[in-house]
């Protein structure tokens, strides 16, 4: 545990958790406790790790990780609100906030600066990228790919902009994703055939954040969420 945590009445922080400075966990929340998996053997040494300046709310839950050595990450100044779980084996990044009641299932990797919503359900598996807005009560089966806007089930309603004007992103970085969401997500078909074939399209090329954006289409795992307009 590092410096300046703060551990409130009834909270429970479990064996080989490793915490770092300037947390603060609230009432009843469980940090470290065993993965929910029927084939886990709980003499294996696994751990949550959790970064600096993390805020933990009450009843929050966060299990460790399946796999001997392996971790379950929290990323520093990241903020979980009341009731949300983080299912084994999660890697949250950095100034991720989970509003009350979403849950995290396994091995889901959620990008830096995404903020889920209250009540939220995300599949195990599913990564998510960063800068992304996901709204209340959705359900999340489906690969999220970064800045966007995501609602109901699986499906994009466009680009975070109100994020990204708060993460000050460019306007030139800005119209480059905007170019790269109507290269890739309202064209008709295969997203990471599309992907593919703008990848050298000047203008995604020009911008860091668009060619992220759809290299992540490159990476397939569970499918991609669909454009509304799509849907």
């Amino acid at each position: 545990m590092g410096s300046n945590c703060e551990i409130e009445a009834h909270a429970i922080i479990k064996k080989w958790t490793i915490l770092g400075k300037e947390i603060k966990i609230g009432h009843f929340a469980v940090i470290g406790g065993d993965p929910q998996h029927l084939s886990f053997d709980s003499s294996i040494q696994s751990h949550v790790q959790v970064g600096d300046n993390v805020r933990v709310g009450e009843g929050v839950t966060i299990h460790r990780s399946i796999y001997a050595g392996g971790v379950t990450h929290i990323g520093s100044k990241s903020y979980l609100m009341g009731y949300s779980h983080i299912g084994h084996d999660g890697n949250l990044g950095e100034e991720v906030i989970l509003a009350n009641g979403a849950l995290i299932g396994g091995h889901v990797s959620i990008g830096d600066h995404t903020f889920i919503g209250g009540g939220a359900g995300v599949h195990q598996f599913v990564r998510i990228g960063q800068g992304v807005m996901i709204g209340g009560l959705a359900e999340i089966s489906k690969d999220v790919p970064p800045h966007l806007t995501i609602s109901g089930r699986n499906l994009a309603y466009g680009l975070n902009l109100i994020g990204m004007k708060r993460r000050q992103i460019s306007n030139e970085d800005t119209k480059a994703l905007k170019h790269a969401y109507r290269s890739v997500l309202l064209k008709r078909g295969n997203p990471s055939l599309s992907a593919k074939n703008c990848l050298e399209d000047s203008v995604i090329s020009s911008s860091t954040l668009a060619k992220e954006f759809v290299e992540f289409f490159l990476l397939e795992g569970r499918g991609f969420v669909k454009s509304k307009s799509q849907a």
